[in-house]
């Protein structure tokens, strides 16, 4: 293990489920990368910038239930900003999305 945090500094990150409901082209962006806008229910629709364009369409993406870190400050990526963090699994430099097994209600705590 790289670095070790408390179980209370873990707590403070609120991980959330929300589905991809727009997928864009960032041609801006330094490395390839799609502008998603995601819903999560009651708490609202954020924008995220990810690097998947290696194995994911903008169709697969699409309807798409994640994985994300709502409570991250925004960071300006290019003349976009992203709101929140979707979260997955690194294999060789690609990232595998992390999801639900089933389909749960937009907004939904990870535990």
């Amino acid at each position: 293990m790289e670095k070790i945090v408390t179980f209370e500094e873990f707590t403070k990150v609120d991980l959330r489920i929300g589905t991809i409901v727009e997928v864009n082209d960032f041609p801006e962006a330094r490395n390839p990368a799609y502008q998603l806008v995601i819903d999560f229910g009651v708490l609202g629709i954020k924008k995220s910038s990810a690097q998947i364009t290696s194995l994911y369409s903008k169709r697969d993406l699409l309807n798409r239930q994640v994985v994300a870190v709502i409570n991250f400050p925004k960071k300006q990526i290019a003349k976009f900003m992203s709101e929140c963090l979707v979260v997955g699994a690194v294999k060789e430099g690609d990232v595998f999305l992390l999801r639900p097994e089933i389909r749960v209600i937009n907004g939904s705590t990870v535990a």
